[in-house]
This record gives structure tokens, sequence and C-alpha cells, in this order.
């Protein structure tokens, strides 16, 4: 009879930072879905079509778990409703029992039916840090024949920020004002300290002449926007992941500890709203995300 050899200790060293990683993988899977970075109807069906990925070898009690507001009793009752084993994998779900976990998910956790239709008035928002900016500052520079609103802030401007390109920079003073001579189109306290507003002479002048506008804007403003203009175009901008969110704002190193954490706290309200808007896009490639919001322009449809 034939010695079974021993595994090499290279092998075993390959396999444990598999497992590790495949951990890491699955926990920062978690917090995609309890932050609202990606929906569950996504996540079960990639681990429907792979059930080897990271999301098929997801327990369903894990799943559930991280989904907004699902508690441990409220997931056993879920599972007990819907004939689903707590051992299950989610890419080991029988047709049936995807079938009724599928439904279930529609109901709880409706997905955007973009609208039909394109308007010349494209309103661009989303958590802080997502690179709304940058995404804006893209479609300035390759697209001139879209109109970039530049909105007026009480804020300081951060290092690089010219006045009159990045923002207005106004005294609380001319804010007021602004808003008394009724000049904005919208405005809002962001992050419970700057106020920010959108003239609104430049926008209806652009619209006049024929023009798409393109308005980057915070939660609140886009908000107005849509009792104000119930036509124009609302487009909520995603990171590709909460970690990479998380990552950008560090990285941005524009504001301390306490302030970080007052955003990423706000971007998680603001991530909970994505279901306000009209599209939705991940900016993961900043020009690839800039063509996707110039192609929901009615400009672009002709």
């Amino acid at each position: 009879m034939a010695e079974a050899r021993p595994v090499p200790e290279v092998d075993r060293a390959a396999a444990a930072r598999k497992a590790v990683e495949r951990r890491r993988a699955r926990a920062a899977l978690k917090r995609d879905l309890t932050m609202r970075v990606t929906t569950p109807q996504t996540v079960l069906a990639r681990a429907t079509a792979d059930p080897d990925s990271v999301e098929g070898s997801m327990r369903i009690t894990d799943f559930l778990l991280a989904l907004p507001a699902i508690g441990a009793g409220k997931r056993d009752r879920i599972l007990d409703d819907l004939g689903i084993s707590p051992v299950k994998r989610l890419g080991g779900l029988g047709v049936r029992q995807r079938a009724a976990l599928t439904r279930w998910l529609d109901e709880r956790f409706p997905v955007i039916e973009p609208r039909g239709g394109r308007s010349r008035l494209l309103v661009l928002a989303g958590p802080t840090a997502v690179g709304k900016g940058t995404v804006a500052a893209y479609i300035r520079e390759h697209n001139p024949e879209i109109h970039l609103s530049v909105s007026a802030t009480t804020r300081a401007p951060r290092p690089g920020e010219v006045d009159g390109v990045h923002y207005f920079f106004v005294d609380d003073a001319e804010f007021d004002r602004l808003i008394d001579a009724g000049e904005l189109l919208e405005y809002a306290v962001v992050h419970n300290r700057s106020r920010y507003g959108t003239p609104r002479a430049p926008i209806d002048a652009a619209l006049a002449a024929g023009k798409t506008v393109l308005l980057e804007i915070d939660l609140q403003g886009a908000r107005q926007v849509r009792k104000a203009e119930p036509s124009a175009t609302l487009i909520f901008l995603l990171p590709p992941s909460w970690d990479e969110l998380v990552q950008r704002l560090v990285g941005r190193g524009t504001e301390g500890p306490e302030e970080r954490a007052r955003r990423l706290r706000t971007a998680k309200v603001e991530l909970a709203a994505q279901n306000e808007f009209d599209h939705l896009v991940v900016n993961e490639d900043v020009a690839a995300a800039a063509a996707e919001v110039v192609e929901l322009s009615s400009s672009s449809a002709r």
C-alpha cells in the first residue's frame, strides 16, 4: 500500500492566504450590502451565475443579516417563510428557493426602474467623496457642449479650487442676498456646516440656448430640483464599494478625523436615498462614469 504523500508547506500557506482573502472579500461584500452600495438582487444574480464566487459562497444567514433593518429574529422568520435552510449558501439555493427569495427582495428592496425620456437638465448627486466633482470636471473638459453649472458656497476654497470655476465662494451675507432675491434654483446646508446653492440665471440662459445643463449638487438640492423641475433627469453616482468610498475620503486628506466620521455617517444616509433617482452610475472609472452621465442627456439621443 503506497504511503500518503505529505502536503507541501507552501500549499498549506497558499490555501491559508486564499481562505483569508475569501473571508475579507465576504466581509467587504457584507459592508456593501449594509451600506446599499450594491443591491441584494445583484449579489443573488452573481451567486446564481457563479456558485463558486464570493457571492455564491456567502451563507444565506449572513446575506440576510447584512441587509438594512434585518436582525437575527427577523432573519429566522424570513428563512422559515421562504422555506430555506439556514445552512444554505446563496450559490446553492434551489430554483424554487431562489425564486421565493427574489420575490421577497423585490418587495422589500425595489430596484429602480429608469424613467422613460431624457432631459436637457441633468442632476448629478451622490454620497460625499464619491467623486461627483471629478466626474463633472471630466465632462466639462471633454464635453464642452454641456453647460456645467457652478454652485455658490459659503465654505472656504480647498487647495487648487478657483473661484468662478469650481464654485462661487461667497460669505453668509451674500448667500442670504441670493436667497432673498430668488436667484437660487436650490440651496441647502451640507454636513451641518456650509451652505451650497445653484444660481438660477446661468441655467435658464443655457437651457434657452438649447444646451444641456449638468448640475453637480447634494441630495437635498437634487430633491429641490425634482420639485421645481419634474422633468429633470436625476443621476446618483455610486462608489464601486463602501471600502473604496472610505479610502477616497481618507486619502483626500482635506478633513480631520471628526469631520471624516461625520461625512461617513452622512454618506450612509445619502446612499439609502438612491431609489429616489432615475439612474444609478458606478464611479469605478472616471471616464466611463462621465460617458454614462453624458449618454443620459437628451442631446446624446439625437
